[in-house]
C-alpha cells in the first residue's frame, strides 16, 4: 500500500501533501466509534462522510481517488489506482460507501489490482508500474509501492468482497476457496510455514522481502479465523438457489448513525 515517502527514493510514490484516502477511512471509523460515546461527534461525522463520498469517488474509474487535494492544491485529485482505498470497505470496522459504490470498488480492486497471493500496491496500466521488486537497493525501494505485491492486503480486501455478498455462508465459502486456498500454498514456496512481506506484481509473483513477515500471516490468521470463519471450510450443504445461513459475529462498538450506513458488526 503506497504512502507519502521521499520522491528521491521513490519518484513515482505519492506526494507527502494532501489527504490520502485510508487515513480518511481510519479518521472516520474512529469518529463513528467517538460517536457512540459523545453527542459532540455526529455531526461532524455526518459532515466527513458526506465530504468523502463527494470528494474520493471518481465516477470514470468507479473506484475511489487515491488522494484529494495533492501537493496542497485544492479541488485537484489523484487517480491513481492503488488499493489504499479498499480500506473504505474492509479491514476496518465500518464501511464507508453505500452498498452499490462499494460493490464497484472492490469489483475494480479485484480487476486491477488482485493477484492469488495479495493486491498489487499499483495497477500494472498506470504508469511507473513496477513488475520486479529486484536490484539494488535503490531499485528495490522504487518498485515496493510501485506494484509490488503485499499479502497482507488479502485481508482487507476478501473481507470487502464477502461484505458487499452479504457476508453470507456461500459467500465466505467461496471466498476461502478462490483467495485464501491459494495464499496457503505459498505457505511452501517462500518461508516454509509462514508468508512473505512481498512479492513481484507480475507473473510468476516471485516472493520477495522478508520470508516470514508477521503482518502477512497476521492477516491470514484474521481471515481464515474472524473473517471467512470456522463453518466455511465445511462442504457446502445448502441446495442450489437456496439462501445460505449466516453465522452470527462479534458485535462492533458502534450503532449506525442517521445517515450514515455502517455495518455494526467489526469482523465480517
Amino acid at each position: 500500500m503506497a504512502t507519502a515517502c521521499s520522491r528521491r527514493v521513490c519518484p513515482g510514490c505519492r506526494s507527502p501533501g494532501g489527504k490520502p484516502v485510508e487515513v480518511q477511512a481510519l479518521w472516520l471509523n474512529a469518529l463513528t466509534i467517538a460517536s457512540a460515546f459523545s453527542e459532540r461527534w455526529p455531526r461532524t461525522l455526518a459532515a466527513g462522510v458526506r465530504a468523502f463520498r463527494e470528494r474520493f469517488w471518481n465516477a470514470a474509474t468507479r473506484a475511489l481517488n487515491d488522494v484529494v487535494d495533492p501537493d496542497h492544491l485544492p479541488g485537484t485529485v489523484d487517480a491513481t489506482f492503488r488499493p489504499n482505498q479498499i480500506l473504505a470497505v474492509g479491514g476496518l470496522p465500518f464501511v464507508l460507501l453505500e452498498p452499490a459504490m462499494a460493490r464497484q470498488v472492490v469489483d475494480a480492486v479485484e480487476a486491477r489490482l488482485w493477484t492469488p497471493l495479495g493486491l498489487r500496491t499499483l495497477a500494472a496500466d498506470e504508469p511507473g508500474y513496477a513488475p520486479r521488486c529486484q536490484g539494488a537497493v535503490s531499485e528495490r525501494d522504487s518498485a515496493y509501492h510501485q506494484g509490488t505485491v503485499w499479502p497482507w492486503l488479502l485481508g482487507p480486501f476478501v473481507e470487502s468482497w464477502v461484505r458487499v455478498r452479504g457476508d453470507t455462508l456461500e459467500a465466505r465459502r467461496e471466498a476461502r476457496q478462490r483467495f485464501f486456498d491459494p495464499l496457503m500454498r505459498h505457505l511452501e514456496e517462500g518461508g516454509l510455514g509462514h508468508v512473505s512481506e512481498i512479492l513481484d506484481g507480475s507473473s510468476p509473483h516471485a516472493p520477495r522481502g522478508c520470508p516470514f513477515q508477521a503482518w502477512s500471516v497476521g492477516e491470514a490468521l484474521r481471515l481464515d479465523r474472524i473473517v471467512l470463519g470456522d463453518d466455511s471450510r465445511r462442504a457446502a450443504t445448502v441446495a442450489p438457489g437456496a439462501k445460505a445461513e449466516v453465522t452470527p459475529r462479534a458485535k462492533g462498538l458502534g450503532p449506525a448513525r442517521p445517515g450514515f450506513g455502517v455495518d455494526r458488526e467489526s469482523n465480517r
